[in-house]
């Protein structure tokens, strides 16, 4: 008689596998709470302690670290030293591995969940097994996901046995399964013990979809999100409407987002190719619309629009007249959602805003960007600067509405790529120049765009003036009031420019470059 040893956190169709197995004369060995299931359900079962010849102890924490247990599982059956071995000893082989693993990632998602829970929730005997068993997988087929259930019991009711490939496949599964599994516990430690840049970095991401292609259709991509991903980000998000999203649709809505949840008030942001094109912040999330479309009419078209409080009738029906890929918000109104809907391809999401104090109120989570042969992690980018914190350095203070909008750009500068300049008006963009080699050429495209809206506006860098000549381009444009990090050895020039021709400068003491 074959032997399958059951033991799972998660009881998901583990009564039907176990009936399936029993059905084909395979005895089925369990432990603790998979075995009582199993027996109220009428499964006959043999406990664990009944193969071991121990009991459980130290509340479960040893039940299967057992020479009876892992010999039956390391056993390669065409070894005779090791079947000679195991006969000798009694121990008898076991055929199937059906394990599923302590819930840490659960445990840890508790709201004040405690150290001491946390650590209790390390499963031990459960990865050593599914190792052993994946280790020897020629002849023990373990199964670590639920979803591969239907392909045993199909096995046995249809004389269809796994192949040799079929179980490559589901021990390869088990040690990403492990893999993941001991990544979660190392960055939970990591977190508790302040090893914020440990000496090994091991990430783990959950698949969440396969892409159509990559950024372009000659690349292939995938979308996988972190474990417990929190439901203010991308990966928190909910379609529901439209056609499947794209990498460059992830993307961009990333981005959409990173900005809108800069703000408090309604905002609006529209975005192209990562960068924006339009933000707009006012009293009614319509009126913030109406300014992030007036700011770049052009190009919002095919873009990805963001809006931090929930779209109202009148705001998609203003959305719905032009063509648009994705829209995302944290609510839609019934007849705003109906209105969108009759857009068969456009993308419509749902995503949780940030908590009271925007972005900043985040705390410090880290970026990765994947290099060649390697990766950079880094804090996110979630300074904000208050106008406490600001510098005047200018003879002529700026205007409490100047130093307004100067707030506004330089929240909106932040997401910008470098080179970046931003120049803005009346709660709204009005010019952008982005990822620019040089600066004051990124300042000549925001002008530019801005035409005669740049006159009256102001203008915010991303990173200091290495002369004064984005200073000057300005004022030729009729910009007013400036904001930049400073910090350059030009500084003086640039701020003898400002003071020359009569308009105000601060700086913030903090570079946003985005690269």
């Amino acid at each position: 008689m074959k032997r399958a040893l059951i033991s799972v956190s998660d009881k998901t169709g583990i009564v039907e596998l176990a009936q399936a197995l029993v059905r084909h004369d395979i005895e089925v060995v369990s432990t603790g709470g998979t075995h009582k299931l199993l027996q109220e359900a009428g499964v006959p079962v043999t406990n664990i302690s009944d193969i071991t010849g121990f009991p459980e102890i130290m509340d479960g924490r040893v039940k299967t670290l057992h020479p009876n247990i892992h010999g039956g599982l390391l056993a390669i059956r065409a070894n005779e030293s090791h079947m000679s071995a195991i006969e000798g000893l009694g121990i008898k082989p076991i055929d199937y591995v059906i394990v599923n693993l302590y819930p840490f990632q659960a445990t840890i998602e508790k709201e004040n969940v405690t150290f001491e829970d946390a650590i209790e929730n390390i499963d031990i005997g459960g990865p050593s097994m599914l190792r052993a068993a994946a280790k020897n997988y020629q002849d023990v087929a373990v199964v670590v996901d639920s979803s591969d259930y239907a392909r045993i019991i199909d096995a046995l009711d249809n004389n269809n046995p796994l192949t040799r490939e079929e179980k490559l496949t589901l021990a390869t599964k088990v040690f990403r399964h492990t893999a993941a599994y001991d990544a979660l516990i190392s960055q939970y430690l990591s977190k508790v013990t302040g090893d914020e840049f440990p000496e090994r970095l091991t990430l783990t991401y959950e698949k969440v979809q396969d892409l159509r292609y990559g950024e372009n259709p000659h690349q292939q991509a995938a979308f996988y999100a972190e474990p417990g991903a929190a439901l203010h980000t991308i990966a928190g998000a909910v379609q529901l409407h439209g056609k499947e999203l794209s990498y460059n649709n992830i993307n961009d809505a990333n981005a959409a987002l990173s900005i809108v949840q800069e703000f408090t008030e309604p905002a609006v942001v529209a975005i192209k190719h990562t960068n924006p094109c339009g933000v707009g912040i006012s009293e009614t999330i319509y009126q913030a619309y109406m300014k992030a479309y007036e700011a770049d009419p052009v190009s919002i078209f095919g873009g990805i629009v963001a809006l931090n409080r929930e779209v109202d009738a009148d705001t998609a029906q203003k959305m719905s007249e032009l063509f648009l890929e994705i829209i995302l918000a944290p609510s839609y109104s019934a007849e705003a959602l109906e209105i969108l809907q009759q857009k068969k391809n456009l993308r419509v999401m749902t995503v949780a805003m940030t908590p009271q104090g925007g972005i900043a109120a985040l705390g410090t989570p880290r970026t990765t960007l994947k290099v060649q042969g390697g990766l950079l992690i880094q804090d996110l980018d979630a300074k904000t600067v208050t106008e406490e914190e600001v510098k005047v350095v200018t003879k002529r203070q700026p205007t409490p509405e100047e130093m307004k909008q100067l707030l506004f750009a330089w929240k909106v500068v932040k997401h910008v790529k470098s080179n970046a300049i931003v120049l803005a008006r009346e709660d709204r963009t009005v010019g952008v120049g982005a990822g620019q080699m040089n600066r004051v050429g990124a300042a000549k495209i925001a002008i530019e765009q801005a035409g005669e809206l740049a006159q009256g506006s102001v203008l915010a860098s991303d990173a200091f003036f290495p002369m004064a000549d984005t200073v000057q381009a300005a004022v030729a444009a009729g910009v007013t009031a400036i904001v930049q990090p400073g910090g350059s050895i030009k500084d003086a020039d640039s701020i003898a420019a400002a003071d020359e021709a009569g308009i105000a400068m601060i700086f913030t003491s903090v570079r946003h470059f985005k690269h």
